[in-house]
């Protein structure tokens, strides 16, 4: 009976029998050998094709090993059948494991309805919050649930979600700065009406000042957005971007605000620059820095539109300076520190200053004053 159960059961009961033997095979099996001798071991499959050789001559006792490590005492049909304590241990290990794993996946269902909202709404803070402000968000939550779709296969869909997120946010951006450019002919009473925003207006600002401070706004709150946006992505960047894109999710935002933003204004803006550089102190040194820098970030040609302008925030733009244009350098110095003066900038506290040491760009006079005084 126990050799027809064993050939009808098949791999299943045999594989579990296995299992069993080589454990046992360790310990008792082991020891029952040494005690016998190697000529009573036979291989452990045959010892398994061929069973046992026969029933006991006495009563069954649970603890007798025979030769090949197997106890006596086991049950034949936990062994060899179906319904053994091994294969029912098996199948439960299998069962808890495959629902341990169902029970983690996350379909396009749950990352539509679940995980996507969650990264939606952060986002929306990044990009609408002023310098200085606190965001409540959890930057933990928000990178565990990037990482848990990146590995759910769901960066694709994620990373096009990101997109087109952010370019409906450029999108609107751009419309108020259109709204803004509109206006610019128009007195600071009609601005306010023009552009459906509560904005405090300076009255001592023109309409083109406005603009490029809201320009400025603009890009400088886009630029502080992506210091957070982009590591909160990284999981997504390092194992789909830039392995199957080839590309780097910050310079995809970037052309984004280039695309979006700046070439859509970058012809109105730059004779507004121009302007306003020509009138010192019209645009504060601060804001026209941070957008020459910005727009040389976007897109380093633009700097043909107005080379003297950007060398001015930006090293190493123009040729090097020459020996016979000496000169010229000293009277744009001289010139600007005259602007400085009239608008109310002094030299400060000129008590401790030596006697002959005014600044003069006399050349040789100011040579020959210098060395006087060594």
């Amino acid at each position: 009976m126990e050799e027809e159960s064993m050939e009808e059961e098949g791999g299943g009961g045999c594989e579990a029998m296995m299992d069993d033997q080589n454990h046992n095979n360790w310990g008792a099996g082991s020891y029952g050998r040494h005690l016998l001798g190697p000529a009573t071991a036979a291989p452990l499959g045959d010892r398994l094709l061929r069973g046992p050789a026969g029933p006991p001559a006495g009563p069954l006792l649970p603890v007798e090993p025979e030769a090949n490590g197997v106890l006596r005492g086991c049950d034949p049909a936990g062994s060899a059948g179906k319904g053994g304590p091994g294969a029912i241990a098996a199948a439960i290990n299998i069962n808890a494991s495959t629902s341990k794993f169902l029970m983690n996946v996350i379909t396009i269902e749950d990352y539509k309805s679940t995980y996507w909202p969650k990264l939606d709404s952060a986002i929306d803070q990044l990009l609408t919050q002023s310098p200085g402000d606190y965001i409540p968000i959890s930057y933990e939550q928000i990178y565990s649930c990037v990482y848990k779709c990146v590995c759910q296969q769901h960066s694709e869909q994620m990373y096009s979600d990101l997109i087109k997120k952010i370019t409906n946010h450029l999108e609107r951006v751009s419309k108020e700065l259109q709204a803004w450019e509109r206006c610019c002919s128009m007195c600071a009473g009609i601005l306010a009406v023009c552009v459906p925003r509560k904005m405090e207006l300076c009255s001592s600002a023109s309409p083109p000042d406005l603009y490029i401070e809201r320009f400025n706004v603009a890009l400088g709150q886009y630029m502080g957005a992506l210091q957070s946006i982009v590591p909160l992505f990284i999981y997504m960047n390092k194992f789909y971007i830039e392995t199957k894109l080839n590309r780097d999710l910050k310079d995809d935002l970037i052309k984004l605000f280039t695309e979006h933003v700046a070439e859509k204004h970058i012809y109105n803006l730059m004779p507004l620059l121009l302007e306003a550089q020509s009138t010192p102190f019209q645009i504060t040194p601060s804001t026209m820095a941070n957008i020459v820098k910005g727009l040389y970030t976007l897109r380093p040609e633009w700097v043909q539109m107005a080379p003297a302008l950007f060398s001015k925030f930006i090293p190493n733009i123009l040729p090097p300076a020459v020996e016979s244009e000496l000169q010229e350098y000293a009277a744009q110095d001289q010139k600007l520190q005259r602007e400085l003066m009239q608008n109310g900038f002094t030299r400060g506290d000129q008590s401790r200053k030596r006697a002959g040491e005014e600044l003069s760009y006399n050349g040789s006079s100011a040579c020959a004053s210098s060395r006087g005084y060594r």
